[in-house]
């Protein structure tokens, strides 16, 4: 007899990057032209020597790190989160109003789980980041697509017509995965008045915020008293401080959300893993200027990104921000068997615009994400060569 399944669950699509890795069986690359994995964002280097030295130091010297903690998080590194959000946007982040998570994937399902039931709504740009969708799918809420308007910026005035009764939260990326761009503050604060006058709340994800290229805060929104009335914010310190295999992450909302959200995490993780608490605090307190070193670094490849789509003309950047180029290829296959043949021909693997839209997508078919933050400038020239060789 077949076991019960599910059925949300197995109506949710398989995981992108994992199908992405599939299409590498059984294809070998030469020694003269190894493949170029442009597919995740994620830092593959290691974090820096002090910062493994201070996770080894509290390994072997602090008892309280093999221990279950509290389950909103270390209050040492929740209260630096919100002194250091305060200066940082100018107004008031107080320690209650923050909690760390396994990861920023599992903020946005925490804080998901507090929102919306089976049958309800939430609204999300396209293109979008294929996990929110994935998780929306499999608890059984309904996805309303918002096409981002012109340079991939979602219009709240175009959000306003797809409100329903059903409607529980809006989510923006910012600087945004898959699409590179950075949303104006006023688009930000256009979505926020907008949730406040519908009863809804506005998440937004600043997964990648450290690699914004504009001075000084990205926005406004907490210099508004009454934040966390509306939004949400989340955040990663995998990015950051290359602590990606420490899954670390943070959710900034109000006091009674999070009192909800504990218990989401009490059932899922318990805590959040101590170590990587322990070296997000000290990546916080000691970085700062070795992070300014990594902003600049992932900056100058995003202007070779942005050079060398301009010596291909028939390719077309939609958009180009933190780790991400978002391009419309000239082909006429659709975008999954174009990155497919790719990885034959050219040695290529990056992800098709068809993960990232509703399915059928006509845009879908045509875009391509490439994740450019692991490749250095001699492998960003070596992608465009191998980009203007490919035929139809």
């Amino acid at each position: 007899m077949t076991q019960p399944l599910n059925p949300h669950m197995a109506a949710t699509f398989p995981p992108p990057v994992m199908e992405a890795r599939r299409w590498l069986a059984g294809v070998s690359f030469p020694p003269e032209r190894p493949l170029i994995n442009i597919s995740q964002a994620a830092p593959v280097d290691l974090p820096p020597l002090a910062l493994r030295q201070a996770i080894a130091e509290a390994a072997v010297n602090n008892p309280e790190a093999h221990l279950y903690g509290p389950v909103l998080g270390l209050p040492a590194l929740r209260a630096e989160i919100a002194a250091q959000w305060s200066a940082q946007y100018g107004g008031q982040v107080t320690e209650s109003q923050t909690a760390i998570t396994q990861g920023c994937n599992q903020a946005f399902c925490a804080v998901m789980s507090t929102l919306a039931a089976a049958g309800d709504e939430v609204i999300l740009p396209t293109p979008w980041y294929f996990n929110h969708k994935m998780w929306l799918d499999m608890q059984g809420v309904k996805t309303v697509p918002l096409p981002a308007g012109a340079g991939l910026i979602p219009e709240a005035e175009a959000a306003r017509a797809l409100i329903t009764p059903r409607t529980r939260a809006i989510v923006l990326v910012s600087p945004n995965n898959p699409g590179g761009a950075e949303y104006p503050s006023q688009t930000l604060a256009a979505f926020r008045d907008l949730c406040r006058a519908r009863g809804l709340a506005l998440i937004v994800d600043e997964t990648y915020r450290d690699f914004d290229s504009r001075s000084g805060a990205p926005h406004d929104l907490f210099t508004d008293p009454d934040w966390d009335d509306t939004l949400i914010q989340l955040y990663s310190f995998s990015k950051a401080y290359r602590l990606t295999g420490h899954r670390v992450g943070a959710v900034v909302a109000s006091p009674a959300r999070l009192f909800q959200i504990e218990k989401f995490l009490d059932s899922v993780a318990i805590c959040p893993n101590q170590l990587g608490q322990i070296a997000a605090l000290w990546g916080m307190q000691n970085l700062s200027q070795w992070l300014a070193g990594e902003r600049a670094e992932i900056l100058a490849r995003r202007a070779a990104m942005v050079s060398g789509f301009a010596a291909l003309p028939d390719w077309k950047l939609l958009g180009c921000g933190a780790y991400f180029a978002y391009v419309e290829h000239p082909f006429a296959e659709a975008s999954d068997a174009l990155c497919k043949r790719l990885v034959r021909e050219a040695g290529l693997l990056m992800l098709p615009g068809t993960m990232f839209q509703p399915e059928g997508s006509a845009a879908g078919a045509r875009q391509i994400r490439i994740a450019f933050a692991n490749i250095d400038a001699a492998g960003i020239a070596e992608t465009f060569r191998r980009l203007a060789e490919v035929r139809a």
